[in-house]
């Protein structure tokens, strides 16, 4: 597909890898639509993007709510006339163990609660659900056909302390694959990135550097991603027209 005045929605637009990806379709000649829960951060990214002149709007609202992911792509079809990418980011960390047991005494002494589960679920999962069921949607009726790009992370392999987490990012593998073969008909094509560890303010500020240190001895690149590099792989599978059901990992070689 060519990007040049195609509209691309991206969902967790704001910030992070999300808002890199926008960056990146922007300097391609896209059409902005950025989603993003929280709206004062939403206000800077579209700032931000006009500023680089690109064309861009802002929709606040949350992944997890069907009325908001209607209004999100319903917003983009009727702004721009059309929805020809959705990249479907936006997700949420919430890591504990299954079972907390003392040292000591052998005794669990907590459990990862059903609230932790359920806000991971409700956002990894069945927002990535929603949000790709309208954008289909749209592309079907329009008649142009689309792209859909779920992202997914090393992580849906299995992690230790990630039990929701990474059963939300196996379960949108498993949604790209999936849908590829139900869209196709249609002209929609729908893979999955899978980052490894990126350079998100996240990453480079909250995580400890011990931790971080760790982490990056599994890496065999050595380093960090960054978040444009895992942009530049959703540009190759937007233009990429033969490729749809597929898995890219954007890990510098890691394997948990």
């Amino acid at each position: 597909m060519e990007i040049q005045g195609k509209v691309v929605v991206v969902t967790g637009g704001a910030q992070g890898i999300g808002l890199a990806i926008a960056e990146r379709f922007g300097r391609a000649g896209a059409k902005l639509v950025i989603g993003d829960v929280q709206q004062a951060v939403l206000e800077q990214a579209v700032a931000q993007l006009e500023q680089q002149g690109f064309d861009v709007l802002g929709v606040t609202g949350n992944v997890t709510r069907e009325a908001d992911a209607e209004q999100l792509m319903q917003r983009a079809s009727d702004y721009f006339g059309r929805l020809d990418v959705a990249v479907l980011n936006a997700g949420i960390l919430r890591d504990g163990l299954l079972v907390r047991v003392d040292k000591q005494t052998g005794k669990v002494t907590g459990k990862m609660s059903l609230e932790q589960w359920q806000t991971v679920i409700d956002v990894n999962l069945t927002g990535v659900f929603l949000t790709g069921r309208e954008a289909a949607a749209r592309m079907i009726d329009h008649g142009n056909g689309g792209v859909l790009l779920l992202m997914s992370s090393i992580a849906g392999e299995g992690n230790f302390g990630q039990t929701n987490y990474a059963a939300t990012k196996a379960g949108v593998r498993a949604m790209a694959v999936g849908w590829s073969k139900e869209l196709a008909r249609f002209g929609i094509r729908v893979n999955a990135v899978a980052p490894g560890f990126i350079g998100t303010p996240m990453v480079k500020q909250d995580m400890k550097p011990e931790a971080l240190e760790k982490f990056l001895k599994q890496v065999p690149l050595g380093r960090l991603g960054e978040p444009d590099e895992v942009a530049q792989v959703c540009e190759y599978l937007v233009r990429a027209d033969f490729v749809t059901g597929s898995l890219w990992g954007v890990t510098g070689g890691m394997r948990i």
